[in-house]
């Protein structure tokens, strides 16, 4: 019968890619709410400070949902999770569908918030465990291809219907609501991870191994994981600021201290796309061998390179189109693709989750917060945000360097499988 189970099990990338779609999700949901919320100011006759205060719940949402759903997905398994947050998101798409008043769009931002930031961890963990050595970091890394698509899409439609009212705003929660259907009709299929099995039933039966013992959150705040927990928070929140401020506001940036036209400031970030794209699969190529720390060194140059153009040479149109370019060649090697990587292999199965939820949440909400006060600093001058954003990305992307220089190649697989009298002189 196991044998059975196992022959029809499905293969890493099938649960790559139905995983991964958490990835699609929340670029669909922080893209498409951000042009919704335009549609539905004039619609529905919301305040500039009403708008503020739906996107704010979004990403408060989101960040609390990571770290809930990261320790619901230790505790309770990944399935049981990652199934009840496609239902909740497909609520929370469905409230902001049929929203006619403040008050409900707040509820469904909410709900819609905290699915799609529960679903994250709950879901990397999934496709990782899912892996193995050969392939973890490949199709890790497949989700940041989802998580571009999902943004492409979203833009899109948001193109398209933007100028429809209402209706066009219904248009866009409507995709994500499809979409996390079809996902939960999929992820029906997709078993628990074995070893969560396994991790669960070692604890049940006393079985002294490092995926049985260390569970509790505390473990986070001791050695040995309190070192790349730490160095995950600082690299991840702190490269974040530069990457979420640049594609938050870069088109107000272009538009506000540039010449360029609203049509014209959208048009810019087209030709990083594909630059973006053979970066993933570039990566992907190189993510599960020893060269990926060489190019995350190379990312990281690039990207603090890129932010350090506008300030040396001034903001201006061709300054702001050069520095995406070299940041996007430089980032998809020394950002979110390598955290992924990094979060799912240094923490044992009972962390793995809770880990990956507390990293994502402290990184949303500083973005939040920095991107009330964006406004402020970019009215001294654009060359100045620029300026504090290389600062911010050096300090991650140093803390990276320092952390997993001697840590890159560790994997809490490799000791989770070792046997148990090895487990102990590995930590």
């Amino acid at each position: 019968m196991n044998q059975k189970n196992h022959r029809h099990a499905p293969g890493p990338w099938r649960v790559g890619v139905i995983a991964g779609m958490a990835s699609y999700i929340d670029a669909a949901a922080i893209v498409g709410f951000s042009t919704a919320m335009v549609i539905y100011q004039g619609a529905l006759g919301l305040t500039p400070e009403q708008v503020g205060l739906a996107s704010g719940a979004l990403t408060l949402g989101i960040a609390i949902g990571a770290v809930t759903g990261g320790r619901l997905g230790d505790r309770f398994g990944r399935r049981p999770v990652f199934t009840a947050t496609m239902v909740a998101i497909v609520i929370g798409a469905a409230v902001l569908i049929f929203a006619d008043s403040f008050q409900v769009v707040i509820i469904g931002a909410i709900l819609l918030g905290l699915a799609t930031g529960a679903d994250l961890p709950v879901s990397l963990s999934t496709i990782s465990e899912a892996a193995d050595d050969s392939n973890r970091g490949k199709i890790l890394s497949f989700s940041n291809l989802l998580w571009l698509v999902g943004s492409i899409v979203s833009a899109a439609i948001g193109v398209v219907v933007g100028e429809m009212g209402r209706f066009g705003g219904q248009v866009i929660f409507a995709h994500i609501l499809l979409v996390a259907f079809v996902v939960m009709i999929a992820r029906l299929g997709v078993p628990e991870s074995d070893s969560w099995k396994a991790a669960r039933d070692e604890r049940r039966a006393g079985i002294s191994s490092v995926r049985a013992a260390r569970s509790g959150v505390r473990e986070l705040l001791r050695q040995p994981y309190l070192t790349p927990f730490l160095g995950l928070v600082v690299f991840y929140s702190f490269t974040n600021l530069a990457a979420n401020t640049g594609g938050q506001f870069g088109t107000y940036l272009l538009v506000n201290f540039t010449d360029v036209s609203i049509a014209t400031a959208a048009l810019v970030g087209l030709p990083v796309l594909p630059l973006a794209v053979i970066g993933i699969i570039w990566f992907m190529k190189i993510a599960d061998t020893p060269r990926r720390f060489s190019y995350f060194q190379v990312g990281a140059i690039l990207w603090i390179v890129g932010l350090l153009i506008p300030v040396i040479f001034g903001y201006s149109f061709l300054t702001s189109f050069i520095a995406g370019i070299v940041v996007v060649g430089g980032s998809v090697f020394a950002f979110e693709a390598i955290m992924k990587i990094w979060t799912q292999e240094q923490f044992p199965t009972l962390l793995r989750t809770t880990a990956q939820g507390g990293i994502i949440a402290v990184a949303r909400l500083l973005a939040a917060i920095l991107a009330a006060f964006t406004p402020s600093i970019a009215a001294v001058g654009p060359s100045l945000l620029y300026g504090l954003l290389a600062f911010f990305a050096t300090i991650g992307l140093v803390t990276a360097w320092v952390v997993f220089r001697t840590r890159d190649r560790h994997s809490e697989f490799d000791t989770e499988a070792a046997p148990k009298a090895l487990q102990r002189t590995l930590h």
